[in-house]
């Protein structure tokens, strides 16, 4: 077997058995509650916390890794956003759901473990300086875009419902375990100790398992996302997210002068499909559920063939 499709078949061989899982019902949609709630609050905070805290990022810039991934994560989300409007004819708020659709990774659930496998942690390291504003500039952007859909609909909010919908999404951000883990990271490898050896045999194998188990249980997330109606738009945006935003990364990485190890991080991370959080922008706006749902499935289901793609190129380009 090759090692291209040893990684594809490790990372979405997993989200097919969770999706199986929770198809056939051998396991309900309990116990997926339940796994996401220890893969979010716990496994994954904790893999980021071990990262920041103990990785090497010697030579590593996080404005030039930043620069690289979201001048194409802007690019591409108003590419989304004037097809939606343009070509099929929707209102501001599908396209501001068009735009988070085409630009958002799940950079969390599979791109951590996506890294992990090809690149190794030292590949891992660019996506962790990603993740460490990825959701953030998610929530604010459509926060801000949402009011200005709004007013572009002809349904204007109130100022007060303007200032409640910051306080929210900020107090989001303040209590997001994932985020807490990135700043209990940061904080703890400021200090400039070491993490205990008795603390890492307690903390490790727990977040060493949120790389597989959060693979499986997008696939059993999956489940409660359909394909019904507006398929042909989230084709189209699935193609945005798959082909467009990894090949951008890819282009600008090398024109900011990344070196391989951090095109090929970039690159990949861009690849990932579309992350759930889309869907919860979607709902908030009060329009785009289909289009989000829609392109949640179909661009997890095609990067099982996009990854594959990516990985080859990277392997012949970079070497």
């Amino acid at each position: 077997m090759s090692e291209t499709l040893s990684i594809v078949v490790s990372i979405f061989g997993l989200i097919g058995l969770g999706y199986v899982a929770a198809r056939t019902g051998l396991l309900s949609s309990g116990v997926g509650e339940r796994l996401t709630d220890f893969v979010f609050t716990l496994a994954i905070p904790l893999l980021l916390f071990l990262t920041l805290a103990t990785a090497d990022f010697h030579g590593v810039s996080p404005w030039r890794i930043w620069a690289a991934y979201f001048i194409p994560f802007a690019i591409v989300w108003v590419v989304a956003h004037q097809m939606i409007r343009r070509v099929f004819g929707r209102d501001a708020r599908a396209g501001v759901v068009a735009g988070g659709s085409a630009a958002y990774s799940n950079a969390v659930l599979i791109g951590l473990p996506l890294l992990h496998t090809a690149l190794g942690e030292a590949g891992a390291v660019y996506l962790v300086v990603i993740v460490v504003i990825h959701t953030p500039v998610l929530m604010l952007i459509g926060v801000f875009l949402n009011e200005w859909a709004l007013v572009a609909d002809g349904a204007e909010t109130e100022t007060g419902s303007r200032r409640e919908a910051l306080w929210r999404v900020c107090v989001a951000l303040v209590r997001h375990p994932i985020l807490i883990g990135i700043a209990a990271g940061l904080v703890w490898r400021a200090t400039g100790f070491g993490i205990p050896d008795v603390v890492t045999k307690v903390i490790e194998p727990l977040a060493r398992s949120g790389g597989p188990l959060a693979l499986f249980v997008t696939g059993m997330t999956l489940v409660n996302y359909g394909i019904a109606r507006q398929v042909k738009p989230a084709i189209a945006i699935s193609a945005l997210k798959l082909f467009l935003l990894p090949a951008l990364a890819y282009v600008a990485s090398r024109l900011i002068g990344l070196p391989p190890l951090g095109v090929a991080a970039l690159t990949l991370a861009a690849s990932s499909p579309t992350g759930v959080n889309v869907f919860m922008l979607a709902t908030r706006l009060g329009t785009g559920e289909a289009l989000a749902s829609n392109t949640l499935v179909i661009s997890t289901a095609g990067a099982v063939f996009t990854v594959a793609l990516w990985l080859t190129l990277l392997q012949t380009t970079l070497g």
